[in-house]
């Protein structure tokens, strides 16, 4: 199939939904004097340089040029750097992703498996002599030393390239030191496993052996001649690496860091920085209870900090704990119904925010993010996040506009990234005593088309909606509906944000109005918002139905042509929606749907839905191949097509296989659309555009839709 050259597809495909040319991942200098961040060279460009930003002159130089690094060569990635994108979700190439020391003046980086260091002042780079593939280079605290690790070895260097050796190596084929497992990536935002002292003589090390968990290969069909990938999956309810926590020196002597293991196996954050001892969060496997812990890194013994216990389950958060600069703790806790931020042994904030994360922490304030607390919540509020400054004697929101906002900062200095929804992308300001001094101009390609979307709540339960209608609308005729949620944990759609809502826009265009529903599950609401779904995850479905019967209220809405499309958790709710409830839905677009939990990984799955043998119940009712999961009237029969990448690691190819043949089993018409090569993410400019095509002629053909 082909179309146009600038059509949205192809555009939103080769741009990598329009975020390629926009500044990511800031770094600001103590001293406030530089912002160091990444950024390609315009909106088609996949290859992100290193760039610094002279906060005092406003001008901006390139730090390190990948094109330039590898003289013009390609890039060759390991393995285990796929991998390690893969969890991230990262698309980009060159510089992905850097680090520095504590004054940034060095950052370390690596590129093409080879290992570079640049001077942030003087804005060079050079290449370090090293074994590779290199992957994960941090510099020391001082900038004398490189840690990274290589061929599952952690290893350092100089900062001149000199004296490179090994700390630790595996003792086995299984065995990785200084490398995240797959479930902290890929569930607990820990992507890292190697953190150094302040004081620049030693780091904490993990040790991670996958010899307990169970193996699946991964093959391309497409391509038989290959051999499959063996990768280790910890599947819900099977065995999960051992991962144990070393401080070791730089002369390669190691002292283990002692816990209660077996009663908290997961590692979920480290923290080691100049204020306190080292601190642990460990988890139980259940992750109803878990530890802050404190390390002496002298004899690897820890002591109790802080402890957390919810029946349901205990969530993870960005940036914490940590300690203050004044040695208090810092965390975020459900605490009297509302998500909190606790500094030491205080709630610095209630019910009227809901805290997602610790951005920074000074002797004089918290800046956090967070977006309006259920009881203070309203339309008005509805997908907007927010910066605050937070301390003993109140609080101070940083972003003012209404958007989405995120920010990163060191003294008096703060990078806020800000996203609107009456513009496209987001715009970067740098802000110096609360004061915008400076832009950090992003080269990523306007989309050429502005959302006509509505924020607005649905049902009795208030559902945080989206609402999009073709731009030529004429504002009378009843339309198909097309429902387009991801609608779990960790995925909210509804944000009042621009570009969030361009690919909606597009099939809004093509004659629909698109509904975007977050019911319960979904984040930013409250925690008994997000914990609703224990033990059950189609009260997904349920918010879906409800806020679409509530909107064709307000909205000329045609519910006798509804369809739902969705990817991954989304994917799973679209199968569901056609298969339980026909009567609403009418047609389906499953795309990498998780079909059978218990293929799903241990620490996200066992959180909400439990250990498969102990909540067995809880496994069937949210399934799509089980006889409960196919289980509604005889008829109608839903058109549904499933869409699945065969070379995904995440939620593999097994589930859509699964669902077809209960589907077959069961006499239910469907389609399968695989996807050669493609991963849970879809990078390929191809596959991307026309997956797009494929499912607005699905569509349009399961609703009996003609294009005039």
């Amino acid at each position: 199939m082909t179309t146009e050259p600038h059509s949205f597809p192809r555009r939103h495909a080769r741009t990598q939904r329009f975020t390629l040319g926009a500044p990511r991942s800031f770094t600001v200098a103590p001293d406030g004097s530089r912002v160091v961040f990444l950024r390609s060279g315009s909106g088609t460009d996949r290859a992100n340089s290193l760039w610094v930003l002279d906060t005092e002159e406003g001008a901006e130089r390139v730090a390190a040029d990948p094109r330039a690094l590898l003289g013009g060569a390609s890039e060759d990635l390991s393995p285990e750097e796929r991998a390690r994108r893969e969890r991230s979700r990262e698309g980009g190439a060159g510089i992905v992703g850097y680090a520095t020391d504590t004054a940034v003046e060095l950052a370390s980086f690596a590129l093409s498996g080879r290992l570079f260091a640049a001077e942030l002042r003087a804005g060079t780079a050079r290449e370090l002599s090293a074994p590779g593939p290199v992957i994960d280079p941090r510099p020391s605290p001082d900038g004398r030393h490189v840690a990274y690790v290589a061929q599952g070895a952690l290893r350092v260097v100089g900062a001149e390239g000199e004296d490179d050796r090994a700390l630790a190596e595996p003792e086995s084929e299984n065995v990785s030191y200084g490398l995240a497992e797959f479930i902290a990536a890929e569930e607990m935002g820990r992507s890292r496993g190697f953190w150094w002292a302040p004081e620049s003589d030693r780091l904490l090390m993990a040790r991670v052996d996958d010899t307990p968990v169970r193996r699946w290969w991964i093959a391309d069909p497409a391509h038989p001649e290959r051999e499959p990938q063996l990768v280790p999956y910890p599947a819900a309810g099977t065995g999960n690496a051992e991962v144990r926590l070393f401080v070791i020196g730089l002369d390669g002597l190691r002292t283990e860091v002692a816990w209660d293991r077996a009663r908290y196996p997961y590692l979920a954050h480290v923290h080691w920085s100049a204020a306190g001892a080292p601190l642990l969060l460990v988890q139980a496997r259940d992750q109803r209870s878990q530890l802050i812990l404190a390390v002496d890194p002298d004899s690897g013994a820890t002591r109790m900090v802080h402890a957390d216990e919810d029946r349901t389950w205990l969530d993870l958060f960005p940036g914490v704990p940590c300690w203050s600069p004044s040695g208090q703790l810092v965390r975020i806790a459900d605490e009297g119904g509302a998500r909190v931020l606790a500094v030491g042994d205080r709630p610095l904030t209630g019910a009227q925010l809901h805290v997602r994360a610790v951005l920074d922490v000074s002797a004089h304030d918290v800046l956090i993010s967070a977006s309006a607390g259920a009881e203070a919540a309203g339309e008005a509020e509805t997908g907007q996040v927010h910066v605050y400054r937070v301390n003993e004697l109140g609080m101070e929101r940083v972003s003012q506009e209404p958007g989405v906002h995120a920010a990163v900062r060191a003294g008096e200095v703060t990078v806020l990234v800000s996203a609107a929804l009456n513009r496209p992308g987001s715009q970067v300001q740098v802000l110096r005593d609360g004061k915008p001094t400076r832009t950090v101009p992003s080269y990523a390609e306007d989309p050429g088309m502005s959302p006509r979307v509505t924020l607005t709540e649905g049902g009795a339960r208030r559902v945080p909606c989206a609402v999009l209608m073709p731009r030529d609308y004429d504002g009378d005729t009843p339309l198909p509906v097309l429902m387009d949620p991801y609608g779990g944990p960790h995925g909210q759609r509804v944000v009042a944000a621009h570009n969030a809502h361009l690919t909606s826009q597009w099939f809004a265009d093509q004659g629909f109005a698109v509904v975007v529903a977050d019911g319960r599950g979904t984040p930013g609401r409250s925690p008994a918002w997000e914990k609703a779904i224990h033990h059950d995850f189609t009260l997904s479905l349920d918010d879906q139905v409800e806020a679409l019967e509530d909107l064709a209220k307000r909205y000329p809405l045609d519910l006798s042509r509804v369809a739902i499309r969705g990817w991954s958790y989304g994917g799973w709710l679209a199968g569901l929606a056609v298969l339980r409830r026909p009567d609403v839905f009418h047609a389906g677009i499953a795309g990498a749907p998780v079909t059978d939990w218990s293929l799903y990984d241990t620490h996200y799955t066992e959180r909400y839905l439990g250990i498969p043998a102990e909540h067995p119940e809880a496994y069937a009712k949210s399934s799509l191949v089980t006889a409960e999961g196919l289980s509604s009237p005889a008829e109608p029969h839903r058109p549904l097509m499933v869409v699945h990448g065969l070379a995904d690691d995440n939620v593999v190819v097994a589930h859509a296989l699964r669902l077809s043949s209960a589907l077959l089993a069961a006499g239910r018409p469907h389609e399968v659309l695989p996807l050669s090569g493609v991963t849970h993410i879809t990078p390929q400019e191809q596959v991307a555009e026309n997956l797009l095509l494929l499912q607005v002629d699905f569509l349009k053909r399961s609703l009996g839709i003609t294009t005039p």
